[in-house]
């Protein structure tokens, strides 16, 4: 896993040394508006990133990459992830402190993983599962060529109840000589 540099942030492989920084990035309750809740503390977030740290799965059936999104400043705006799984799908998530939506950071930083994902680790189908109501995601996930996956499609990720299942696959770039 390597740092990925990108035009407005980077990609900082997360370690549990992270966990102090990331726990004020992710005390923001607007993120919340829709997903989960935010960390019980420093030192649980420290416990889960040391966890995370192991890069895989304890039957090695899953690979964990997760980064931290860091602007050229210094200061750290959130994270993105995702869950390699052998048959060349990735799930993929994302969250980012309030005060940097609607900037162009996310669609940044979630360009330059599935680039990544695609490029280095094979990567050809992306998943991602959001609350229905999510809108902010659905709409950067369509911007990036995401669509709903079918019913069918969708029962395989087992999305709870008000959640939604949207998939992209790989782009094909084609390299002029």
């Amino acid at each position: 896993m390597r740092r990925i540099d990108a035009l407005l942030c980077s990609l900082e492989p997360q370690v549990a040394g992270h966990a102090a920084e990331m726990f004020g990035v992710l005390s923001d309750p607007a993120i919340y508006e829709f997903e989960n809740s935010p960390p019980a503390s420093a030192q649980w977030l420290a416990e889960r990133y040391a966890r995370l740290e192991r890069r895989a799965s304890a039957d090695g059936s899953e690979t964990w990459l997760n980064w931290i999104v860091r602007l050229p400043s210094g200061e750290a705006a959130g994270y993105v992830q995702a869950t390699l799984l052998q048959n060349g799908r990735a799930l993929v998530a994302y969250e980012l402190a309030s005060r940097f939506w609607r900037r162009g950071i996310g669609r940044c930083a979630v360009v330059a993983m599935l680039d990544e994902l695609q490029f280095k680790y094979d990567a050809r189908l992306f998943v991602a599962v959001l609350k229905s109501a999510n809108y902010r995601s659905h709409g950067l996930l369509q911007s990036l060529g995401f669509w709903p996956a079918s019913p069918s499609q969708s029962l395989e990720f087992q999305p709870e109840s008000g959640e939604m299942v949207m998939m992209r696959t790989t782009v094909i770039r084609k390299i002029e000589p």
